[in-house]
């Protein structure tokens, strides 16, 4: 590994925001930040985390400890959902203040291994999201941070209103949902519209991690390309899943879901409107295929319009739901499904359909956004509004064995070109361009 060096010969260091690391189950958004992180690190840059965790400040380190790992998993408050409890509308106006977490393995968090990012060093600055969003949201001021380093980078991972002086602050921009399909989400799109526009002025660079995302910001915002940067994402997953035997998948696709190895389809996410469950459904059970449709996640926004056609008739085994999985047996219920289903409306990357490549299962996605983009090909993709093409699509995975394997070994071929590696060398490109002399 080569370390990134300054003039000084001191290793370069990066900071990441931990805004969706604290999440215990994970999102798209804390892949992204946990494979970014990895990325810093094989990169040769010194990667510091930044958090925002709810917990009381105290000068006694081992119990900075204590506290940071009590609170693993808490998730950051929704804007929808600012807090009433803050002392005076004066602490909006005080600089947060990160305090450095000791790591010294007195604290056993071995049960954190898989969520926790790489880095040198943590910190953590008590609310600091929820009060830079309540202040940006109140006064449209950004936040800043006390206390902390002076990184060479702070890498925002999110649209987040805050920003740490003395440094380059860029900051990754997934999609626009919001703005794009504004009736599929419950952001207020006053309050983002505002602030995409903010950190457009005041951002050192833009991140995104598509080329459909990349034309969203320009097409709306008449954003300079030059000042974009998409380095895609990363799909990685440990040799415990990729090196899973066959029959071990089978085992407990048959034995703890009581499911048909190689013998249903599978969508896997969040139940709400841009995920197009409703319509899969319809296309699913007008396909009258004899594979069931398992669907893995927990109801989210409008979840009940959704999955309101199975309310209105009996399908006995047809559709099968299960709120929540660990992670190592999704990717056995994904190696185990005969296809996986994805026909989402929009998607700034599609990290579901490029794990389910990887893992060699054939997908069914949506024609639109950055799927085409992300699959080359190696995909079958239907236009996500005509229950009827979805329909089809599924008929045609059903009874075409030969497609199915073809989409396995091309699914796993394009799954390379998001490896680690390659991101690693995409992320570094970026920032070594970034922290070049100007003259």
């Amino acid at each position: 590994m080569q370390e990134r060096t300054g003039s000084t010969g001191q290793n370069r260091t990066v900071m990441l925001d931990g805004y969706n690391l604290a999440i215990e189950k994970g999102t798209g958004v804390a892949t992204y930040a946990r494979n970014l992180s990895y990325a810093c690190g094989t990169s040769g840059y010194r990667t510091e985390i930044l958090y925002g965790k709810p917990i009381a400040p105290t000068q006694d380190p081992f119990f900075r400890e204590v506290a940071f790992f009590a609170n693993q998993g808490e998730k950051p408050r929704p804007l929808t959902a600012l807090r009433r409890d803050i002392e005076s509308l004066t602490t909006f106006f005080l600089n947060p203040k990160a305090l450095e977490i000791p790591i010294t393995g007195k604290v056993i968090i071995d049960q954190f291994a898989n969520q926790m990012p790489h880095f040198d060093t943590i910190w953590n600055a008590p609310n600091l999201f929820d009060r830079a969003f309540t202040l940006y949201y109140a006064y449209r001021m950004f936040s800043t941070v006390a206390g902390t380093t002076t990184p060479d980078i702070m890498h925002w991972t999110y649209p987040l209103p805050i920003r740490l002086k003395g440094t380059k602050n860029i900051y990754t921009f997934h999609d626009l949902v919001p703005l794009r399909l504004p009736y599929t989400t419950l952001d207020n799109r006053a309050y983002y519209f505002s602030l995409m526009k903010r950190l457009l002025k005041q951002a050192d660079h833009i991140v995104t991690v598509s080329e459909s995302s990349k034309r969203d910001i320009v097409d709306i915002f008449g954003y300079p390309e030059e000042k974009i940067t998409n380095t895609y994402q990363s799909v990685f997953l440990p040799k415990s899943i990729t090196e899973k035997t066959d029959d071990a998948v089978r085992q407990e696709v048959e034995g703890i879901f009581n499911l048909p190895y190689k013998g249903y389809f599978l969508f896997f996410g969040a139940i709400e409107p841009k995920k197009n469950v409703g319509r899969l459904i319809e296309g699913y059970l007008s396909s009258q295929v004899q594979e069931p449709l398992v669907l893995v996640g927990k109801p989210a926004w409008k979840a009940e319009r959704e999955l309101q056609v199975l309310g209105e008739t009996s399908h006995g085994d047809r559709v099968r739901r299960f709120a929540y999985t660990s992670f190592p047996f999704l990717t056995s219920l994904i190696r185990g499904a005969k296809a996986v289903l994805f026909p989402s409306l929009y998607e700034g990357f599609g990290l579901p359909v490029l794990e389910s490549m990887l893992l060699g299962t054939p997908v069914l996605s949506s024609n639109c956004a950055s799927i085409p983009e992300i699959t080359a090909g190696a995909a079958l993709l239907v236009d996500p509004y005509d229950t009827r093409a979805i329909a089809e699509g599924i008929q045609t995975l059903s009874s075409n064995a030969d497609l199915l394997r073809d989409l396995g070994v091309r699914g796993r071929q394009q799954a390379g070109n998001f490896s680690p590696e390659r991101y690693r060398d995409r992320v570094s490109a970026l920032y070594d361009r970034l922290l070049e002399p100007t003259m």
